[in-house]
């Protein structure tokens, strides 16, 4: 396998060239148009100022050709790829690509023996750009590590996983992170216009234009992805062209167009982030916001009955005693679900998101429940007081097992002021309703039952 021959034709930095102008134009016109478009330079990226800007440290590395080990992180279609292409035609770096989806430690190890002699013989380094680092299990990316230590490579790692849970620790401990975000719709729009008018290679010879609310539309569809939207531009001019239309319009996109494609893993980070969204929102009494964030999940194919259980999980832990009702919505929303299926269930579960969001919020069972348990860890198996125990038998009774219990319903106000916790734990408080709601209310009747507990234990 000669490397050096795959990543030369694989970057056009060196070795095969196309023999004649009619060659090349047939290679290109082959190619799809996200391929052709991608850019050559730093200026060429489109959406990336934070990385890449005047002033950041991967643009001053660039121009300095001193580049570090790097993961660029970032969603499909934002540049990872070219902004690898770009670094290896802008350095002296000599640039291999390679997949972690079509190759392994095998390749790994033929690559870092033709590393070491190119360093030997020409003082050259080597730029290893590994697509989808991620797919590498632990083990795999062991294999880096030494050649990166040594500086035999530098790794360029693309994931469009968090890399901080995907990569292995001392692995990622020797490479600068790079977060790449999705392009927004002015960058997107940016790029098809250029790809409408470009002769060489992009449409330009087509003949075909792309309306303003067209162009909208598109950038709102690729949803941050270059490559999903320059695909669709490019099956809507192809289909224009065919039909004699001089312009793409609304109807030609949805001729074309297959669905939205939102950027949702249920596996990974964007689940995490879209469902921290979704909490927050309902947290912080927004309920357009929590209804957007549940939408956008059912949209992207999320199990309703997990977005069921999450809605269970916050009425008790974030709105709790504040409006007890709360857990009665939202399970019955779970069984709404299990019941009619969707579509029709998500009626119900948006009445359960809106029910949440605007219901007043108290978190004070949930810090009872942390707080007990620290207790119960803390102190470990404390004896039952015997006044509390059961005595089915007689003997057990002779042995003190329910003696001096005073049964609640025998007193006036069904109350009494027997201590319920072990000796270790009296007197410990870790339930503090707040006054909203219906909490306000219970944490007025406990006051009162807690000052009576005071008063009996004080002897008055």
């Amino acid at each position: 396998m000669n490397l050096d021959l795959f990543a030369d034709i694989e970057t056009g930095v060196e070795g095969a060239k196309a023999s004649s102008k009619s060659t090349h134009g047939a290679a290109l016109a082959n190619q799809p148009l996200a391929e052709r478009l991608r850019p050559t330079t730093l200026d060429e990226l489109q959406g990336q100022v934070d990385a890449i800007g005047p002033g950041s440290f991967l643009r001053k590395a660039i121009e300095a050709d001193e580049i570090p080990s790097l993961i660029l992180w970032g969603p499909p279609g934002c540049g990872k790829t070219s902004l690898a292409r770009v670094i290896a035609g802008q350095t002296k770096g000599h640039f291999v690509l390679f997949s972690a989806v079509l190759s392994g430690v095998k390749e790994v190890r033929e690559i870092v023996a033709e590393a070491v002699d190119r360093w030997q013989r020409f003082q050259r380094r080597t730029i290893l750009f590994v697509d989808e680092i991620h797919r590498f299990n632990k083990a795999q990316q062991d294999a880096f590590l030494p050649h990166v230590e040594a500086g035999t490579i530098t790794l360029i790692g693309a994931t469009t996983e968090n890399p901080f849970f995907e990569i292995n620790s001392p692995l990622l401990s020797r490479c600068r992170v790079v977060r790449l975000e999705p392009l927004g719709q002015e960058s997107l729009i940016a790029l098809a216009k250029n790809a409408v008018s470009d002769v060489e290679k992009g449409l330009g010879s087509k003949g075909v234009s792309v309306d303003d609310e067209s162009l909208r539309a598109l950038a709102r569809i690729a949803d941050g992805d270059a490559r999903r939207m320059l695909n669709l531009l490019e099956a809507a001019v192809e289909h224009a062209s065919r039909q004699g239309l001089k312009v793409v319009d609304q109807g030609v996109l949805e001729t074309v167009q297959t669905g939205p494609s939102l950027r949702y893993d249920r596996a990974y980070e964007e689940h995490y982030n879209v469902v921290s969204a979704f909490i927050k929102s309902m947290r912080g009494s927004d309920p357009d916001a929590a209804m957007y964030w549940m939408v956008r999940m059912l949209e992207a194919g999320e199990d309703p009955g997990f977005i069921c259980r999450r809605m269970i999980i916050f009425a008790a832990e974030d709105v709790g005693n504040a409006d007890p009702r709360a857990l009665q919505v939202a399970v019955a929303a779970k069984d709404a679900f299990e019941y009619l299926g969707l579509p029709e269930a998500a009626i119900p579960m948006a009445q359960a998101v809106t029910y949440l969001a605007g219901a007043p919020k108290s978190n004070a069972s949930y810090k009872a429940l942390t707080s007990a348990q620290k207790a119960v860890r803390q102190y470990g198996s404390l004896e039952v007081p015997m006044h509390l125990r059961n005595a089915p038998h007689p003997k057990m009774a002779e042995l003190g097992y329910s003696k001096g219990y005073q049964y609640p319903h025998d007193y006036k106000g069904n109350f009494t002021t027997d201590e319920y916790l072990p000796k270790e734990l009296q007197g410990s408080v870790w339930y503090h309703p707040i006054e909203a709601g219906y909490e306000k209310t219970i944490g007025e009747r406990l006051a009162y039952w807690r000052d009576l507990r005071k008063q009996a234990k004080e002897g008055k």
